[in-house]
């Protein structure tokens, strides 16, 4: 059975971008509701080969009700990873250096992965990844519980943006890009360089 994950940091560690009330629920609620039914699902399978990790679902199922609930568990546990207190600001490390190698400049790739994130019809995902194979960044866009790795085995996300309502609509109502910069003014560098020395999906 899988577990709800520990929060990185506590529920107003992000306060005023992204406050207390919306972690509680996007947590708390929508996260912890993601889990509990992918065990409710595991348990009724009642199959003697179990998967070892939330990977080995998403790798193995297509679209479906399994596939959702193990896929927007994994992305919500990595997108609190991409958020931190005291966040945001420009790049730094490996990720620096790529971001300005393959997209020119930071301001460059801001609003290329803004655009991709205010302009994405209905709930997903917006991510900057990695392909091993071309050795370059990308920004993908997934729909609904969709992850890269679908699109592309050769794909390690590196940060995401969850643009689902339930992330900003508490904080936010409707507008979207408010939250979007509010994303950035929390996001985790460091995190995103241990994604990118790493280059594995896990």
């Amino acid at each position: 059975m899988f577990k709800l994950p520990k929060l990185p940091y506590s529920f107003n560690a992000l306060a005023p971008r992204i406050s207390a009330e919306t972690l509680q629920f996007h947590y708390s609620k929508h996260h912890a509701a993601y889990v509990n039914k992918l065990n409710e699902i595991l348990r009724d399978k009642k199959s003697k080969d179990q998967p070892k990790s939330l990977l080995e679902i998403i790798r193995k199922e297509n679209n479906g009700t399994l596939f959702n609930q193990a896929a927007q568990s994994w992305n919500h546990e990595f997108y609190w990873n991409c958020l931190t207190p005291n966040g945001g600001g420009k790049p730094y490390g490996l990720v620096q250096t790529l971001i300005e190698r393959d997209y020119q400049d930071f301001d460059t790739f801001k609003n290329q992965f803004t655009s991709a994130a205010s302009t994405h019809f209905g709930s997903g995902w917006v991510w900057l990844c990695f392909n091993k194979e071309s050795g370059k960044l990308e920004i993908q866009q997934t729909h609904d519980a969709q992850h890269p790795i679908k699109l592309n085995s050769n794909l390690v996300p590196i940060l995401t943006c969850d643009i689902w309502e339930h992330a900003y609509y508490i904080d936010y109502r409707n507008a979207r890009p408010k939250y979007i910069q509010a994303w950035w003014d929390t996001l985790n560098w460091n995190f995103a360089n241990l994604c990118l020395e790493k280059k594995s999906v896990d």
